[in-house]
């Protein structure tokens, strides 16, 4: 006979879950064992919010649903950043968890239902035996289709109840949902801002990688002659067009955000058009067009003067057929600005800086630049929260979207990097993780460079380690703040890396990273931890426009 545990478990498999990050106790282990005994490869994380996040970044850099387990309770109640986080930044994740029983709850027990509300979860709870396998099925199908997370509660009175029968067979996969139809109105006012338009850009966001609409974004680009740039989540989707300026926004080189404040007309599919895509307003011109193609299209941006409902791939399609049906013309900004923009499309690499190292730190830019120079090509870029992230964002360009992990961004918080990284190497084994983390957000996540190490796949991690919490310290100590709030003792995070089982070395100069080309030489054996010495008085070119400096 057939427990409801096991139920779930052997459903979970055959509806396509491949991986499992997860914490166990009594509200999940007897699931667990049924999901590992039916072929999904499990990882085990030291605390749930980093179960959470590892998944979180698995369904980043694969498109693949995966799946967080963990207990009721201080379990679930763990999770929270990194679930609010996945909630944000609509990833496409299964929370299996233990919940109170049906008959009434426990002492210790909470509303997780109401939790989960608050964090704009879904919740799909096990009520009745008999319907277990096809509301486990459905809690898939909806973390799939919908792309959000969606949390699948046991009740602590239904697990060992028997549900009779034999494994169920696979279910058929569901596809990614029907796209709402296009606005048409709002459609024919678009193409008429494209065609008076002598500088378009087309700017792409996440929901544009994630319907696929790349290619067909391209060809609407070139009908249009129009220039390329992408979000900063979105980074690398136009990576192979001459015609591409990078990411918008304030880790823009300034000679690509020169180009993008030239544009007239700018369409932004799948973009949320935040302050950061923006940098608070200044990228674009004030008098330029914007038009925004988002899937809701019921709240569009407060910068947007004109919003299409749709999905992006579709109304891509519509403008291009469009395009061509009303003859519209192709501007000449490539061919009148082609030297500009070869010059944008340099970046950051070409930008030169006085290198402030010390004898004992080493400049963040120079770091930086250092390390590009040292990695491959195919890699997965993983980003913690906090000042440092301008760094590799602006010298590190990923191969596509899905090469960039950027955790914490939608929730605005630090500490899930480490986490994230064991996600993405287990995600992507073809590519090498490359996880960036300042000192902060390493320690309070420290507990998943352990997890990484035992994984056994190859990654670098790079911590920025300034001894502060830069962005604050940057930020608010000329406005008052206490700097002993603010800053920490120096951390020997290369002699705990080593104690965790990992390679490890300190840099304070470009000459300590010969230890990265040694690394790679030998093909990249587990986990090789830098612990960089950073200049702590070297401020990112987006915090300090932020702050009015030059």
């Amino acid at each position: 006979m057939t427990t409801l545990a096991q139920a779930v478990g052997q459903t979970l498999a055959a509806g396509g879950i491949r991986h499992a990050f997860g914490v166990v106790g009594g509200g999940n282990i007897l699931a667990t064992a049924a999901l590992t005994a039916a072929g999904v490869h499990y990882t085990a994380a030291r605390h749930e919010g980093g179960a959470m996040a590892m998944a979180d970044a698995y369904f980043r850099a694969t498109g693949e649903v995966a799946l967080c387990t963990t207990t009721h309770g201080p379990g679930i109640a763990n999770t929270v950043t990194a679930l609010a986080d996945a909630a944000k930044n609509r990833s496409g994740v299964v929370l299996l968890c233990g919940d109170a029983p049906v008959s009434g709850p426990r002492p210790h027990d909470i509303d997780q239902s109401a939790l989960m509300a608050a964090l704009g979860v879904r919740v799909v709870r096990l009520t009745e035996t008999a319907t277990a396998r096809a509301d486990t099925a459905e809690a898939v199908r909806l973390a799939r289709s919908g792309r959000r997370p969606v949390a699948l509660f046991l009740p602590g009175d239904l697990i060992d109840r028997s549900l009779g029968g034999n494994a169920p067979s696979a279910p058929a996969r569901a596809g990614t949902g029907t796209p709402p139809a296009v606005d048409g109105r709002a459609l024919h006012e678009a193409l008429a801002a494209l065609a008076g338009a002598r500088r378009p850009l087309l700017l792409a966001g996440l929901g544009a990688w994630h319907c696929g609409a790349g290619k067909i974004l391209r060809e609407l680009g070139d009908r249009l002659g129009a220039l390329f740039a992408t979000t900063v989540m979105a980074s690398g989707m136009f990576h192979d067009s001459p015609w591409s300026l990078g990411v918008c926004g304030g880790f823009a080189a300034p000679a690509a955000a020169a180009l993008m404040g030239e544009a007239d007309v700018v369409v932004a599919f799948g973009a949320s058009l935040d302050t950061f895509t923006l940098h608070g307003g200044r990228i674009l011109d004030p008098a330029a067009t914007v038009v925004q193609v988002d899937l809701d299209g019921r709240a569009g941006a407060r910068r947007a003067d004109l919003v299409v409902r749709g999905d992006a791939h579709a109304v891509a399609v519509r403008l291009l057929d469009e395009a061509g049906r009303r003859a519209l013309p192709a501007s000449d900004w490539r061919t009148r600005r082609a030297a500009a923009v070869e010059r944008a499309r340099a970046g950051w690499a070409d930008t030169a800086h006085r290198d402030a190292s010390t004898a004992d730190r080493i400049d963040p830019r120079t770091l930086t630049r250092e390390l590009a120079a040292l990695l491959p090509k195919e890699r997965t870029v993983v980003l913690d929260g906090g000042h440092f992230i301008a760094w590799p964002a602006m010298y590190w360009p990923v191969p596509d979207p899905a090469g960039l992990v950027f955790t914490g961004a939608a929730f605005q918080s630090i500490g899930l990097g480490l986490a994230g990284a064991v996600g993405a190497a287990v995600g992507r084994p073809d590519r090498l993780t490359v996880a960036a983390v300042g000192d902060g957000g390493a320690l309070m996540g420290l507990p998943e460079l352990d997890t990484l190490v035992r994984s056994g796949r190859p990654a670098l991690v790079v911590v920025y380690d300034d001894a502060a919490y830069g962005f604050e310290a940057h930020m608010y100590a000329p406005r008052g703040a206490d700097p002993a709030t603010m800053s920490f003792a120096d951390t020997d995070f290369a002699a705990v890396a080593r104690a965790l089982g990992a390679t490890a070395v300190t840099v304070r100069g470009t000459g300590d990273l010969g230890a990265v080309r040694a690394w790679r030489e030998r093909g990249c054996p587990g986990t090789l931890v830098l612990d960089c010495k950073v200049v702590p008085g070297v401020v990112a070119p987006f915090l300090a426009d932020m702050l009015g400096r030059s």
